[in-house]
């Protein structure tokens, strides 16, 4: 039989289990509290967040709705600005034709009728471009003719299309008080003020989009060329521009490329010639050859060649007009304070070559005559280039070629343009397109054509 102290060990071993038991029990709620309370923390923190968001998301929810809103007031703002936008592109269509009066000159008929002439001619130009007109009756058509109105007049009555220069002056009042939107513009005497006013006045209304077309009457001047090169870079601007014809379109404005309309019941066919011009008689023959006929348009200073090496020299005409007695070299006749420019002795080859120079490889007059040239590099006009003595012969003999602005009057020691013709030979200026006006030339001199104007053109 079993003694007591035979449980002992038996009881020890329990307690150790026990122990083991209660060691376990009490690390596995160490374990489970720190469990918890990480879950704690972490929901903690994920609660926190979800707060966080739900607070972007509410915040978001409202900004949005908030653009929505400016996105709705801004498109309704932008249908609005652009209803307007069309309304204002529809509003005021207008067409408008600037015509170099200098050298696309109404018919005779209607020029000599004076004030009904000038009302008559405003009424065919503004009918005539009307049919041509998409939406006419919306279309306002708005007409500037610029002009030297004394010089035009002058020209006009020596080619006996008036009897008296009060005339074109009643025309001009009658076409301008025809219609509020024409105009008949005098620019007075000046070199190029008609063309720099058109250039300046298309370039203006190209930037208007309600200008729907621009007719410019400038199909008799050369000169016009480079600026229609300029202006006609881009299709949408090219089927704006139209050239207006009477005097054939001359062939640098057809190479432009420019759309053409002719309306030759309107406007002279022809160029205005002198027929007050004496007769110059030839020492072999009895009969007699007129002066040739004077162009009153403004071509190209391109178009003139000039003669071979010589020395300009100016000749007194004997009362007939039958033979001439010729003085070289400078002649008693003083133009005045200025003076004569010096003779310049230039050899045609060389000349001929200078003038063959186009576009931006044209020497530039200012550079080599009195340079620098101010302009710099913004020069349109070659610099660069190393002339000879004789070049620079032939470039100060083509610069004198254009008038000086102040004439006589000029005080500029180094002036590189003429005081007076420069063309003139025999008694006869040579140049077929002068710049020069009648008191530019000797006492006599015989003039076979001047830019825009007849010998009194002033």
């Amino acid at each position: 039989m079993e003694s007591i102290m035979d449980f002992i060990p038996r009881y020890r071993e329990y307690q150790t289990q026990k122990d083991r038991t209660e060691c376990l029990i009490k690390d596995l709620m160490i374990h489970c509290e720190h469990i918890e309370s990480t879950l704690r923390k972490e929901n903690h923190d994920l609660q926190t967040e979800l707060r966080h968001t739900q607070l972007d998301y509410e915040d978001a929810t409202k900004s949005r709705r908030e653009l929505q809103e400016q996105m709705k007031e801004l498109r309704y703002q932008l249908d609005s600005v652009s209803q307007d936008n069309n309304s204002l592109k529809q509003r005021n269509p207008y067409v408008l034709a600037l015509i170099d009066g200098d050298g696309l000159i109404f018919k005779e008929n209607l020029i000599k009728q004076g004030l009904e002439g000038g009302k008559k001619a405003a009424y065919a130009l503004r009918q005539e471009i009307s049919q041509r007109c998409d939406n006419a009756d919306d279309t306002e058509i708005i007409t500037k003719v610029v002009a030297n109105l004394s010089g035009l007049a002058k020209a006009m009555k020596r080619d006996d299309t008036i009897q008296n220069e009060s005339d074109l002056r009643d025309f001009m009042l009658g076409f301008t008080q025809a219609k509020a939107s024409f105009d008949f513009i005098d620019v007075g005497h000046g070199k190029e003020r008609a063309d720099s006013k058109i250039k300046e006045t298309t370039r203006w209304n190209l930037r208007n989009f309600n200008c729907k077309q621009i007719l410019l009457g400038v199909s008799h001047d050369a000169g016009y060329a480079p600026f229609l090169d300029e202006i006609l870079r881009d299709d949408s601007t090219r089927k704006r521009i139209t050239i207006l014809e009477g005097f054939p379109t001359v062939r640098e404005i057809i190479a432009t490329g420019a759309n053409v309309v002719n309306f030759d019941d309107l406007f002279r066919t022809d160029k205005l010639v002198d027929r007050t011009s004496p007769v110059l008689y030839s020492p072999a023959s009895v009969a007699s050859t007129p002066l040739q006929s004077i162009s009153y348009a403004t071509p190209s200073s391109d178009d003139y060649s000039a003669p071979g090496p010589q020395i300009c020299e100016y000749a007194r005409w004997s009362p007939d007009f039958g033979h001439c007695q010729v003085r070289a070299g400078p002649a008693p006749w003083n133009p005045g304070s200025r003076g004569i420019d010096p003779p310049l002795i230039i050899d045609q080859a060389v000349l001929d070559r200078i003038k063959k120079r186009k576009d931006n490889d044209k020497l530039c007059n200012n550079h080599y005559l009195r340079g620098p040239c101010a302009k710099g590099d913004q020069c349109c006009f070659e610099h660069d280039y190393k002339p000879n003595g004789e070049e620079l012969k032939a470039i100060s003999h083509l610069a004198r070629l254009n008038p000086c602005t102040n004439g006589q009057d000029c005080e500029v020691e180094n002036c590189i343009y003429g005081h007076h013709c420069p063309s003139v030979v025999n008694g006869i200026c040579l140049h077929p397109f002068c710049k020069f006006h009648a008191n530019e030339h000797p006492p006599g001199t015989k003039l076979k054509t001047m830019k825009k104007a007849f010998a009194a053109y002033e």
